[in-house]
């Protein structure tokens, strides 16, 4: 069986077996396609540590982080992974994000509910991303900021960028955290789902409903065959940015031909080419914005 997703492309359980080397290195084996290939980011002149911070409740929430070595204050990014967790696609964004000279941390967001990036059974996993609430996700991220300026090696310029299921804690949070000056969102939910799909909490705000909210420019990277988010809810949100006057002068990129995931490199649905372009275009935002 195949499912796709919001969250990203489930590969068949015969070709798990294909890529099993790869699963013991730490890649989520519910989205890794047996043609994998991983880009790995060195960790030398890096320094790359589990913390723990301050989350959402007084919660003491793990977190991944690399950073350069040496003395000195940097920028900092706050990576939001996708719904398989802190798995080592999201590390070695960390540590290509150290390697452009940032301080990278990737909360752990599903801590309190389990860790779904072992998990293979895409219904084991959902659980674990519902317990993880709107309310709950926005103080985690807080508590990350937090973290971030209390450190003598950051200089207080936040940045925040995630993945599908954290492409849209990147715009909530950009209307939510005053310490972050600009966001990248890769393929998130801009529209409320269905009331019984993935992902629906009843009462929240989705990026649609904040669009006139934000305080924080935000780039959108999407894809034109993402058929859980199709181009439709990307107009709708581009429609709302419009209708707000934009205050926040955010963009939209729509990537022709490409799929749901394409920067995630262990998937089936990664775009080489698309995924360099994001890279390129997410690092010009962010130091065009003041986090450089």
């Amino acid at each position: 069986m195949r499912l796709d997703t919001p969250e990203g492309n489930l590969v068949e359980p015969s070709r798990r077996s294909i890529a099993a080397t790869l699963f013991f290195a730490g890649y989520a084996p519910a989205a890794l396609s047996a043609c994998a290939s991983p880009v790995t980011t060195p960790s030398d002149e890096l320094i790359t540590e589990d913390v723990h911070i301050t989350g959402a409740g007084n919660y003491n929430l793990p977190a991944y982080v690399a950073r350069p070595a040496g003395r000195g204050r940097h920028s900092a990014i706050i990576v939001v992974n996708e719904i398989f967790g802190i798995h080592d696609y999201i590390k070695d964004v960390c540590r290509r994000f150290a390697r452009e000279g940032y301080v990278a941390i990737a909360p752990d967001y599903f801590d309190r509910a389990g860790d779904p990036a072992p998990l293979t059974d895409i219904n084991a996993i959902r659980p674990i991303v519902a317990a993880a609430t709107y309310e709950q996700t926005m103080g985690d991220t807080q508590g990350a900021a937090n973290w971030l300026n209390a450190q003598s090696f950051t200089n207080r310029d936040i940045g925040i960028t995630g993945f599908c299921w954290g492409g849209a804690i990147v715009w909530m949070a950009a209307a939510r955290v005053s310490a972050i000056k600009a966001g990248v969102a890769w393929y998130g939910r801009l529209v409320p789902p269905a009331p019984d799909g993935f992902g629906a909490e009843q009462g929240r705000p989705w990026p649609v409903d904040i669009a006139g909210n934000l305080h924080t420019p935000v780039l959108g990277l999407y894809a034109e065959n993402d058929r859980g988010i199709p181009v439709s809810t990307v107009e709708q949100m581009r429609a709302a940015l419009q209708a707000a006057d934009n205050p926040s002068r955010s963009e939209i990129i729509v990537y022709p031909g490409v799929q749901h995931g394409f920067h995630a490199d262990y998937r089936e649905s990664y775009n080489a080419e698309a995924a360099a372009d994001g890279w390129t275009r997410c690092l010009a935002w962010f130091r065009a914005h003041g986090v450089a």
